[in-house]
């Protein structure tokens, strides 16, 4: 089964309050089994745009991706993040198929 993903890009304002939302957020994922796979870092934009943080949380399933923003759990805290920050938040379906030779 492929796995699921959230990848985001996030411009913060309000450190400060941005901070309570990175405190207040893992239970959530931890319930659909959700594990950080990119949490900001260095990065290098070699084409296109980017923002100043970006973050990549795998999950079990493309299902369980989508039930983790959907839960009540997590929409009680995503009202941290949008007071502090500027995102775009895509969730994909994983490649399970062949690779190139």
């Amino acid at each position: 089964m492929a796995r699921g993903y959230w990848v985001a890009r996030v411009d913060i304002h309000d450190k400060v309050a941005y901070q309570k939302y990175v405190a207040a957020n893992g239970p959530a994922f931890a319930k659909f089994g959700g594990r950080f796979l990119v949490r900001a870092g260095r990065f290098q934009v070699v084409e296109g745009t980017t923002r100043e943080r970006n973050v990549v949380i795998e999950f079990p399933s493309y299902e369980a991706a989508l039930a983790c923003w959907h839960s009540p759990e997590y929409q009680a805290v995503l009202q941290l993040r949008t007071v502090a920050s500027e995102a775009d938040l895509v969730i994909f379906e994983g490649y399970d198929g062949a690779q190139p030779a």
